[in-house]
C-alpha cells in the first residue's frame, strides 16, 4: 500500500452547503432546533430500521415535514463531518502511512489463531466424549437403581407375604374362646413371630389377642396391596398372586369370625381392633354387612317379621309408628356400643357408616318385604302418618352422629337417599290436590246458591270461623283452605305446593263468582245460579266475601306463618304478601256484587216508573183540572229498594256501611232513570203542544179570528209538569225516608229544574 498524496483540507462546499446558522429566539432556544418527535438517538440504535421508523412517524407527522427534518439532519451531519476532518486533518492524512505492510501483519497474527482454534476443537471433542461417557454411566446407574428398587420391592413383597402367612398360621394356633376366654397370670407363651403374650394381673382376653393379631395382619396386608399395585405386571408378582389372594381370603374369614364373636359378646376392645383392621384393608362394607346380619337383622325381624318372599303371617297393617318406637328402643339397647366405638375421636373409624349401611338399610329392607303398603300414597292419611314417623326415625338416627359433618355424611349416603325416594311425595300431593280442589269444584256444580241450614251452622259452632259463613260454597272454600295446612295433610318439605294450592282455591272461588256476575249482566247461560239468584241471595255472597277476606288476611295468615316459622324472613314475607293478595282479591269482588243487586232493584223500580206515561194520557186533550196531590205510582218506585234493605237478610248479614253504599248507589241510578223518563215526557209534550198551537193559530187566521186572542187556561204541558213536580217532591220525601238526601243527587237536581215552577227553581225543598 503506497503513501497517498497529501490533500488539502476538505471544504464545506465539497460535501454540502453549510446548514443555516442557528440563531436563538427571545427565550434562548434555537430557532431551527428539531421538534420533540425527532430523536437523533434513534439512528444510533443497533436494531434501527428505516422503514419502520418512517411508518411510525407518518401516523402523526406529514411526509413533507419528515423529509424536511431528515434533510436538515443530513446537512448538519455533513457539516459536522467537515469540521472533524478539518480539525484533525493531519492525523487523517497520516492514517494511510501507518497502514504499511498490513497484510504481513495479518499473516503473522493468523497462524497462532489457527493453532488456538485447533486446540480448542480438540479439547471440545474430548469434553464431548467425556460427557457421553458420563451420561451413559448415569443412565446405567439409574437403571441399576430402578432394578434395585424393583428387587427390593419384590423382596419386601415376598417377606410380607411370608409374614402374613406366618401370622395367619399363628392366628389359627391361638386357643378358641370356649368360655370367657381369659388366660391367667400364671400362663406364659410366645408366638413364633416374636410377639409374646404379656399377662396382666386380671388376664388378657383371647378375643382381644386375636383382634390385635388380625389388626397387625391387616396392616401387613395393606402394605402388600401397596406393593402389588406398584409391581403387579412383573412375573414374580403374578406368580405370588394366588398366595396373596389366599391370604386375603383367610384374613377376611378370620376377621369376620372374630368380629362376629366380639359383637355377640359385646367385647369393645376386640370390636375396636377388628374395626381398625377392616379400615386398614379398606373393607368397611364387610364390617357393615356383618353388623347388619348379626345384630341389626334379628332385632328388626322381631318388630317387622319377613321372609325372602315378603310378609309373614301374623303381621297386620302398614302402620310404622309403633314399629319405629320398638326399633329405636332396640337400637339404643343393642347397637349403641358399636356406634360409640365407631365414633371414637381420632380413631380413624369415621370411615364406617353403620347408621346408614347397617341399621337404615336393614329397616328399609324389612319395610319393603314385610310392609310394602306403607310406601303407597294411595291412602294419603296413612301414607303421611308413616312418612312423618319415618322422618322422626331418621332424626333419631342422626342423634347418634357426633358432629355436623357426620350428619351431612349420613344424609349423603346412598341408602339414606334411597329411603327418602321410597316416599313419593309428588303422587301424595296430586291425590290431596284432587281431593281438596275436587271438593270445591263439586260445590260449584249446583244450579243455585246453597245456604247453610241453621242446624248445620249450630253444629259448626265448635269449628271456629266456619260458623259465620252463610253459603255452602263459602264454607267449602274455608274447609279446603284449612285442609291445605292441617297437620294430617301438610308436608312441610313441599309447603310451596300447598301454598300454591291455597292461592288457586281462592282464585277459583273468585273466578266462579266473577263469571257468574258477568253471565248475570249479559244474560248468558252456563251459570244458572247467577241467573236465578234473588237480590237477597247476593246478601249472603257479600257477607261471605267480607268474612272470607277477614279470615284469610287474619287468623289464616297467622296459622300459616306459625307453621313456617323456621323459614327465612324473605320466605315468610313472600308467603304473607301472596295470601294477603288473595284475600284482597275476594274483598275487591264486593263492589261488583253490590252493583248486581242494584241493577236488579233498578229494573224492578223501572217497572213502576213506566207509569209516568199515564200522566201524559191523563192530561192530553182533556180538561182535567191541575193536580193537587202526587201520583200513586210514586210510592212504588222505591218500594223494591226499601223492601230489600229492610228485609231480614239485609238487616242480619249486611253491614251498615254496605247497606248505605247499596242504598246510595240504587237511589242514584233510580233517580237517573226517573230523570231520563220525565225529561223525555216533558220534552215530547212541549213539542206536541207547540205544534198544536201552530195549527190552532193557522185555523184561527183562516176563520178571520183575531190572532191576539189568548187562552188563559193552564196548558197541558204545565199540568204535566205540575203533576211531575208533586211526584218528585213525594219521591224526595221517600228518599229521605231511606236516609238519602235528594238534593245531593245530580239527576234529582236536573229533574227539579225541569218541572219546578219558576219561583221554586232556586231551592230544592219539599
Amino acid at each position: 500500500m503506497g503513501i497517498q498524496q497529501e490533500q488539502p483540507p476538505v471544504s464545506s462546499h465539497q460535501l454540502s452547503t453549510q446548514p443555516r446558522t442557528a440563531t436563538a429566539d427571545l427565550f434562548g432556544d434555537p430557532i431551527d432546533s428539531h421538534p420533540l418527535w425527532f430523536k437523533q438517538s434513534s439512528f444510533l440504535s443497533p436494531d434501527f430500521d428505516s422503514e419502520s421508523y418512517i411508518s411510525d412517524l407518518r401516523t402523526f407527522v406529514p411526509f413533507e415535514t419528515l423529509r424536511s427534518e431528515l434533510q436538515s439532519h443530513l446537512s448538519s451531519l455533513k457539516h459536522e463531518l467537515v469540521e472533524l476532518i478539518n480539525r484533525d486533518y493531519a492525523d487523517f492524512v497520516n492514517l494511510s502511512t501507518k497502514l504499511v505492510d498490513v497484510d504481513a501483519a495479518v499473516l503473522r497474527m493468523r497462524a497462532p489463531l489457527i493453532e488456538i482454534r485447533e486446540k480448542i476443537l480438540g479439547f471440545r471433542g474430548a469434553v464431548e466424549g467425556s460427557l457421553v461417557s458420563l451420561q451413559g454411566g448415569l443412565r446405567q446407574r439409574a437403571e441399576a437403581s430402578a432394578a434395585r428398587e424393583i428387587l427390593e420391592l419384590l423382596i419386601d413383597t415376598s417377606h410380607v407375604v411370608s409374614k402374613v402367612e406366618k401370622l395367619i398360621k399363628e392366628l389359627h394356633n391361638v386357643p378358641a374362646d370356649a368360655s370367657n376366654g381369659d388366660l391367667h397370670t400364671a400362663e406364659k407363651g410366645h408366638l413364633s413371630n416374636g410377639v409374646s403374650l404379656q399377662h396382666a394381673e386380671i388376664g388378657i382376653n383371647l378375643r382381644e389377642t386375636q383382634s390385635m393379631l388380625l389388626e397387625r395382619i391387616a396392616s401387613e396386608m395393606n402394605r402388600l396391596k401397596f406393593y402389588f399395585a406398584h409391581a403387579k405386571n412383573l412375573p414374580f408378582i403374578e406368580n405370588m398372586e394366588k398366595r396373596i389372594q389366599n391370604a386375603s381370603l383367610l384374613l377376611d374369614t378370620s376377621l369376620g369370625h372374630c368380629f362376629v364373636d366380639g359383637l355377640i359378646h359385646k367385647d369393645e376392645n376386640a370390636v375396636y381392633n377388628c374395626l381398625r383392621a377392616y379400615a386398614s384393608v379398606d373393607n368397611t362394607h364387610n364390617a357393615e354387612e356383618i353388623f347388619r346380619s348379626t345384630v341389626v337383622a334379628p332385632l328388626v325381624q322381631k318388630v317387622i317379621p319377613y321372609t325372602s318372599s315378603g310378609m309373614v303371617g301374623g303381621s297386620t297393617g302398614d302402620e310404622l309408628e309403633e314399629d319405629y318406637k320398638q326399633i329405636k328402643n332396640l337400637i339404643a339397647q343393642d347397637c349403641t356400643f358399636l356406634l360409640e366405638i365407631s365414633s371414637t375421636e381420632n380413631s380413624g373409624l369415621h370411615v364406617f357408616s353403620f347408621l346408614a349401611n347397617s341399621i337404615l338399610k336393614e329397616v328399609l329392607w324389612a319395610i319393603q318385604q314385610g310392609k310394602p303398603g306403607a310406601f303407597s300414597p294411595g291412602r294419603p292419611t296413612e301414607f303421611l302418618k308413616n312418612y312423618k314417623s319415618s322422618l322422626g326415625f331418621l332424626a333419631d338416627l342422626e342423634g347418634y352422629c357426633p358432629s355436623r359433618s357426620a350428619v351431612a355424611n349420613f344424609r349423603a349416603e346412598a341408602v339414606y337417599v334411597d329411603f327418602l325416594k321410597q316416599w313419593n311425595i309428588g303422587v301424595y300431593f296430586s291425590l290431596r290436590f284432587q281431593e281438596i280442589a275436587g271438593s270445591l269444584d263439586s260445590a260449584f256444580v249446583g244450579s243455585s246458591l246453597t245456604p247453610i241450614p241453621k242446624s248445620d251452622s249450630d253444629s259448626d259452632s265448635s269449628q271456629g270461623s266456619s260458623q259465620h259463613v252463610t253459603l255452602k260454597q263459602s264454607l267449602t272454600l274455608l274447609e279446603c283452605l284449612n285442609s291445605c295446612w292441617r297437620e294430617d295433610v301438610l308436608v312441610l318439605s313441599i309447603s310451596d305446593k300447598f301454598l300454591r294450592l291455597t292461592l288457586q282455591l281462592i282464585s277459583r272461588y273468585a273466578n266462579w263468582l266473577s263469571a257468574g256476575l258477568s253471565a248475570r249482566r249479559t244474560r248468558n247461560s252456563g251459570f244458572e245460579w247467577a241467573l236465578t239468584a234473588a237480590p237477597d241471595d247476593f246478601v249472603y255472597i257479600i257477607h261471605d266475601l267480607d268474612h272470607l277476606a277477614t279470615e284469610v288476611c287474619g287468623k289464616y295468615i297467622e296459622h300459616v306463618l306459625k307453621i313456617l316459622n323456621s323459614c327465612s324472613t324473605q320466605v315468610v314475607d313472600t308467603v304473607k304478601n301472596s295470601i294477603l293478595q288473595g284475600g284482597q282479591s275476594l274483598k275487591d269482588l264486593v263492589p261488583s256484587v253490590i252493583d248486581s243487586i242494584i241493577e236488579t232493584l233498578v229494573e224492578k223500580s223501572n217497572e213502576e216508573l213506566k207509569q209516568l206515561h199515564g200522566i201524559v194520557a191523563a192530561y192530553r186533550m182533556t180538561k182535567k183540572p191541575p193536580p193537587v196531590r202526587h201520583s200513586h205510582y210514586v210510592s212504588g218506585v222505591l218500594r223494591p229498594l226499601k223492601v230489600f234493605v229492610e228485609g231480614e237478610r239485609a238487616m242480619t248479614y249486611l253491614r251498615e256501611d254496605r247497606r248505605g253504599k247499596l242504598i246510595e248507589g240504587a237511589a242514584v241510578k233510580i233517580t237517573g232513570r226517573y230523570n231520563d223518563l220525565a225529561a223525555d215526557i216533558v220534552n215530547t209534550a212541549r213539542k206536541t203542544e207547540t205544534s198544536l198551537q201552530r195549527i190552532r193559530k193557522g185555523a184561527q187566521r183562516r176563520a178571520g179570528a183575531t190572532s191576539d186572542v189568548s187562552d188563559h187556561n193552564v196548558s197541558e204541558t204545565d199540568r204535566i209538569c205540575m203533576q211531575l213536580f208533586l211526584d218528585i217532591q213525594e219521591y224526595g220525601r221517600n228518599l229521605a225516608g231511606l236516609g238519602v238526601e235528594a238534593a245531593k243527587i245530580p239527576a234529582y237536581g236536573s229533574l227539579w229544574q225541569l218541572v219546578a215552577p219558576q219561583d221554586r227553581q232556586g231551592e230544592i225543598r219539599f
